[in-house]
């Protein structure tokens, strides 16, 4: 029998995000490389990826990745969707046999735009649209989940180390502008396809680090506004956390910083007019979408890449840069093992966001 302090537990979790300003297409094989060092944080249990910028042939259309349980419930979900979308293609996502990734579900994509005159008589943004129909088939259509749904970008997700599951999807084939991804170690939920990370609504993805001690009261908050958090987990419902902020509320991403990783009264108190009357609204307004408890995350979008920890600085980061290149992840060498020779290599500060974008100049290859 393990007793106690017999066994070394990490702690938990992986997570690395590589991005070009430039807008370069980096291979899916560059990020598998990345994750593969911090194989010990996770325990195979879940392990994902996004990429940016993927599909450049279809960059107008909605890209729906779906898990199925069985035949029957795809066929009634893809009688749902041809309610409200036109169905341009779709396909099975290419897979290679892994011994160790079994149990999978039928994995298909469809590039799809909305029925232009089912979205008039919504009388819906064409986002919130969307938004609504993503969460009714995840909410709705039991054994069904639509595990991304943005444009230019898709999910790849699966129970299994991160390494093997890049090489399921067969990342290789893949080229981004962006990529993150995550090594899970789940400690109190269990350990399957649509639980692993990354989680996304349309374009926003997250991948974390960590343990919400408020899930609670940020899912109560957030399910008042439409968002059903199916999976239980406190992934889910950060990422639709900065979906209501950010989308619905309009925020920028150093408000949404300064909502979830609150600074202390006593720091906004220090601060200068008008910085110190915005945090102080923030804080107040938004009190139940602070997140408490230790956690590291990447917020993946449209252009661009945000990284923050907690206020405490509880979970581990480092960010290394050479030329446009900008690296994330939980340890050094995640970004050793693919760039040696760095320009900087730093790590944030507790609650201080690490937003990097495309330049003008650098477009979605």
């Amino acid at each position: 029998m393990i007793r106690e302090g017999q066994e070394h537990i990490p702690s938990g979790c992986a997570i690395s995000g590589i991005f070009s300003r430039e807008g370069r297409r980096i291979g899916g094989e560059t990020i598998i490389r990345s994750i593969a060092p911090m194989h010990d944080r996770s325990n195979g249990l879940g392990g994902g990826f996004a990429g940016y910028g993927i599909y450049p042939q279809y960059a107008d259309d909605y890209a729906f990745h779906l898990f199925y349980d069985t035949p029957d419930v795809r066929r009634a979900c893809e009688r749902y969707l041809e309610q409200y979308f036109e169905i341009h293609t779709y396909e099975k996502i290419p897979t290679r046999h892994m011994p160790s990734i079994t149990g999978e579900p039928m994995i298909l994509r469809y590039f799809l735009t909305p029925v232009r005159t089912v979205l008039d008589d919504s009388q819906l943004d064409e986002r919130e649209y969307v938004v609504q129909r993503v969460l009714h088939v995840n909410a709705q259509i039991e054994g069904a989940f639509v595990f991304s749904s943005g444009k230019n970008m898709g999910v790849f997700k699966a129970v299994g180390f991160p390494e093997d599951v890049g090489a399921f999807y067969r990342l290789e084939d893949y080229g981004g502008y962006c990529w993150t991804a995550h090594g899970r170690y789940p400690t109190n939920t269990p350990g399957w396809w649509g639980g692993a990370h990354p989680f996304a609504l349309l374009d926003c993805t997250v991948v974390h680090n960590g343990e919400i001690s408020s899930y609670d009261a940020n899912r109560r908050f957030i399910e008042m506004f439409g968002y059903a958090c199916t999976l239980k987990t406190d992934t889910e419902a950060i990422t639709y956390i900065i979906d209501y902020l950010t989308r619905r509320r309009g925020l920028t991403l150093p408000e949404v910083a300064g909502v979830i990783a609150a600074p202390f009264w006593s720091t906004i108190a220090a601060m200068p007019e008008p910085q110190r009357s915005r945090a102080a609204y923030l804080r107040n307004a938004f009190s139940s979408l602070l997140i408490n408890g230790p956690f590291s995350i990447l917020v993946g979008f449209e252009g661009g890449l945000m990284a923050l920890n907690d206020r405490l600085k509880l979970r581990s980061m480092v960010v290394g840069e050479r030329g446009d290149m900008v690296y994330i992840a939980s340890e050094e060498c995640a970004i050793r093992a693919v760039e040696p020779e760095l320009d900087t290599l730093w790590s944030p500060g507790g609650g201080q966001p690490v937003i990097v974008t495309l330049n003008q100049k650098g477009g979605q290859a």
